[in-house]
């Protein structure tokens, strides 16, 4: 009777809750670095603007797992589907998604900022036009170099530079290779699996510098800022974080309960960890192995979470579009040059363009609008140094836009393939299937990583071994 499934799974039932809590209390000192690194920040500035290397640092630590998670992600992912036409079928529908979706923030961005003029009566200081030109120096980047950097210069040096579209390159050659190998190359997915375990260890160990991480990194963005920039900026600011609520709410909403019949809200508190850690380090890949993580746990297969969010990174920055177009008018009407009907949309169609690529990194949205102005309209690209003083708190709404447009994006393209397990996400939205902290990997989730029964059963049958 020892070999009854009661005891495991009264042991499963029973691990997660011990393990919650004591991840709960690491985040509840996250939210209390926050508040500490703001006070620090307005009482004693010169001292906080010397902590920025501990957000810095904890920030560098997690992007130094972003490459293996996304390796072993997607070759386990594509490794395991019989069929390569489902890998494509699954990337052709993600990017089309990412264009249509990046060119409705980008209008969106372009109405508001048409109703709000938010640059009229400021004025271009000396300084300004400095930080501007600093920003726009290297910016610019046409799409051969962009196109040409996805090909890492070895197989190993996806892996060291930290580029995400080169790991990705690199996976997919990988899991193309395995899966045209069939049960040959299962012991070799078997043993990414095993290093899959042992990443997600270490980054969930990495997790517990979280607080140290978040502290330094707030503390040193409101030393850096103070009060005067908030306050002679605050209508774009203002505007800018409505425009991301009401695409997020409004847009991405409605289409995730059309399309997937999921409750926005609800997925966005099964995320509630992420969109903090990305609030305390301004940067939106924090948080993108646990998303891998948690969106393989909600029931979305693992092929289309592990092409899905990684190359949502790249080419899914909704947060940044709206940042782009709303920037964009902003620095035109404050140079006392707006642009006019046909240059916003000539500006826009470029941006569309400028915008893939910008990685989630804080600041890399501020380079892209100054290289997009540079090579559009080089009149105004010392005008940028207007928006320098608030664009780590604009940041912010970036980051959190972008990443709940990928967390969006995933489950609406798990649901048009057929790849999710619909069962299993109302069970996991409901609190009934927690997410392991610990390992951060859902060791007896049974074959929900190979979902749908009627579309994926030549998964199981091809690697049995890793139907857990």
């Amino acid at each position: 009777m020892a070999t009854t499934p009661e005891p495991a799974a009264a042991r499963r039932d029973r691990d997660p809750v011990r393990k919650r809590d004591r991840t709960h209390y690491l985040y509840i000192a996250v939210i209390g670095a926050v508040v500490l690194g703001i006070i620090v920040g307005f009482a004693a500035p010169d001292v906080a603007k010397e902590l920025k290397p501990l957000g810095t640092g904890f920030v560098n630590l997690i992007k130094m797992m972003i490459s293996p998670v996304i390796f072993c992600t997607i070759v386990l992912g594509v490794g395991s589907v019989r069929k390569a036409a489902k890998v494509g079928a699954v990337g052709g529908l993600a990017l089309g998604y990412f264009m249509v979706m990046s060119t409705v923030a980008l209008a969106i961005g372009l109405v508001v900022g048409n109703l709000l003029e938010p640059g009229s009566g400021l004025h271009l200081t000396e300084a300004a036009r400095e930080a501007g030109s600093k920003q726009a120096e290297g910016a610019s980047e046409s799409t051969a170099d962009f196109l040409l950097g996805i090909i890492p210069k070895t197989l190993v040096s996806a892996f060291t530079e930290g580029e995400v579209l080169q790991t990705l390159l690199v996976a997919l050659l990988v899991g193309f290779a395995l899966q045209a190998m069939g049960r040959t190359g299962e012991p070799i997915l078997r043993g990414v699996g095993h290093i899959q375990r042992l990443v997600f260890r270490v980054l969930a160990m990495i997790m517990w510098a979280a607080p140290v991480g978040a502290f330094g990194a707030i503390a040193a963005v409101v030393g850096e800022t103070g009060l005067d920039a908030l306050k002679s900026l605050a209508v774009i600011m203002i505007g800018f974080y409505v425009t991301c609520a009401l695409f997020v709410f409004v847009v991405l909403g409605t289409l995730l309960r059309l399309v997937a019949g999921v409750n926005l809200f609800a997925l966005l508190k099964y995320l509630g960890r992420e969109f903090l850690l990305i609030l305390s380090t301004s940067s939106s890949e924090s948080a993108l192995p646990r998303l891998i993580a948690k969106m393989e746990h909600l029931g979305v297969s693992k092929p289309v979470v592990g092409i899905t969010v990684p190359t949502g990174y790249s080419f899914n920055l909704d947060g940044t579009a709206i940042y782009l177009t709303m920037a964009s008018l902003f620095v035109a009407e404050a140079m006392g040059n707006p642009l006019s009907v046909g240059e916003q949309i000539s500006l826009l169609v470029f941006m569309i363009i400028a915008s893939k690529g910008a990685a989630g990194v804080t600041g890399a949205g501020l380079a892209t609008l100054a290289g997009g102005l540079q090579s559009h309209r080089p009149e105004l690209v010392d005008g940028v140094g207007l928006i320098v003083g608030i664009d780590r708190f604009m940041s912010e709404a970036r980051a959190l836009t972008n990443f709940a447009g990928n967390a969006v994006a995933t489950v609406l393209v798990g649901t048009w393939t057929k790849e999710i397990d619909r069962a299993r996400v109302s069970e996991v939205l409901a609190g009934r299937v927690p997410f392991d902290e610990e390992t951060l990997l859902d060791e007896h989730g049974g074959d929900h990583g190979d979902v749908t029964p009627a579309d994926v059963p030549e998964q199981r049958e091809e690697v049995p071994s890793l139907a857990k």
